[in-house]
């Protein structure tokens, strides 16, 4: 495109064509955008502003909303089962990223230095694209007191039965390890991915001064993978703070509220006792939570920052 520039007062302006051409660009750009702009308004600000106005009514869905301030707010600080439900997500989210990370790290180098089959790629995908109900009643199933899988083998190796899904002890450890294994293989490709841009010459080098294979992990490895890290750790966070599905088929927040998370305690008070204005304000104190974490990850990891630049 053309563009005929004159002088003003000694600097440049554009010509009057430029102007048009310009203004024409601009209005076929906001016409691009008004779908996505209706949509974001649709589907996220007005749910967003209805949500914030529902925490402060007391609504039962069969009448009127009822406006009721700051009260649901004041009730959340001081329920016992929301913080018990929040201690007991945070524990969940501990255990699962710690392992979920450590091993899909673990996956991640191993096919890095021996094999980049797309067999085993595809193989480690699987379990991530089933759904999380049919993956909650197949461990339920496998893992039966009575008639499980995994007890009968334990049965013939001369250990007693374990009552997994119903013991407050192991439960929780449980739903985790069901998680644990349906994301670790999606885990280990997004940060596989992230190892094949680390360049093969720093590895040379390394290896070249007597750098043995775990200390080439720790120093090279580890440190320019941390843009990916801080990736997966933030959707890792939020994806484990949303766990719902396996709760509600396996144990539905027992025994003992053991694993009664944040995100089902909601739906119990929204869809089981009918309180909707509570739920919408303890979904907007978890929303709170979750931007806090995410930010503080995103700072302490540098998220925006790369070491290979």
């Amino acid at each position: 495109m053309s563009m005929t520039l004159g002088r003003r007062k000694g600097r440049p302006v554009r010509s009057k064509t430029a102007n048009r051409a310009r203004s024409k660009e601009n209005r076929a750009a906001g016409l691009f955008l008004l779908p996505a702009f209706i949509g974001f308004a649709v589907f996220y600000l007005y749910p967003t502003g209805r949500g914030i106005w529902i925490s402060l009514t007391d609504w039962n869905l069969l009448s009127d909303p009822k406006y009721v301030g700051a009260d649901n707010y004041v009730e959340v600080a001081t329920d016992p089962l929301f913080w018990n439900a929040l201690k007991v997500t945070a524990y969940f989210v501990f255990i699962t990223l710690g392992v979920q990370v450590g091993v899909a790290l673990l996956l991640a180098a191993i096919m890095v230095r021996l094999t980049g089959s797309v067999v085993v790629r595809a193989l480690l995908l699987v379990p991530w694209l089933v759904p999380n109900v049919t993956i909650g009643l197949i461990w339920l199933w496998m893992l039966d007191a009575n008639l499980g899988f995994v007890n009968h083998l334990m049965g013939k190796a001369g250990s007693d039965t374990h009552g997994f899904f119903a013991s407050p002890d192991e439960a929780l450890l449980s739903v985790s390890a069901v998680n644990v294994w349906a994301g670790t293989g999606y885990v280990a490709l997004l940060l596989y991915a992230g190892m094949l841009q680390i360049p093969g010459e720093l590895y040379e080098s390394a290896s070249l001064d007597g750098a043995g294979e775990i200390r080439m992990f720790f120093t090279i490895t580890l440190p320019l993978l941390r843009p990916i890290l801080a990736l997966v750790m933030v959707v890792s966070v939020i994806g484990s703070f949303q766990i719902f599905d396996t709760i509600a088929v396996t144990t539905k927040g027992g025994p003992v509220d053991a694993t009664r998370v944040a995100y089902y305690y909601i739906y119990q008070e929204a869809f089981t006792h009918f309180r909707m204005g509570y739920a919408a304000a303890m979904a907007l104190c978890l929303v709170v939570v979750l931007g806090g974490l995410t930010y503080l990850q995103m700072r302490l990891l540098r998220a925006s920052t790369s070491d290979l630049a």
